[in-house]
């Protein structure tokens, strides 16, 4: 397998950002949290912000509405959510078995 690497300074490669840019990192500062790509010597975030390209976030409408972009906090999120629901469902049904 042929590694390109975007980044020297970290040894990140663009297999790697173009994974973090599918995860919901937009921008080379997203990329940089993600990677530290772009945090040493600088000379990688041209070639970054060319691999994320001009094109609208997938994730962008979440980012305005202050939501969490990257897949990580999202899923973590979503099963925080998820787990409250369950939660208040089984409340929900303990209260009503005790009622009858």
């Amino acid at each position: 397998m042929n590694r390109v690497y975007v980044c020297s300074c970290f040894g990140i490669t663009e297999q790697q950002v173009k994974k973090h840019a599918e995860d919901g990192a937009c921008t080379p500062r997203q990329i940089a949290s993600a990677s530290k790509a772009g945090t040493d010597c600088g000379s990688c975030v041209r070639q970054i912000q060319a691999l994320l390209g001009r094109g609208s976030c997938p994730r962008r409408q979440l980012a305005d509405q202050g939501m969490p972009v990257l897949a990580e906090v999202r899923d973590a999120v979503e099963a925080a959510q998820h787990e409250a629901v369950l939660q208040e469902t089984a409340l929900h049904d303990t209260a009503g078995r005790e009622a009858a």
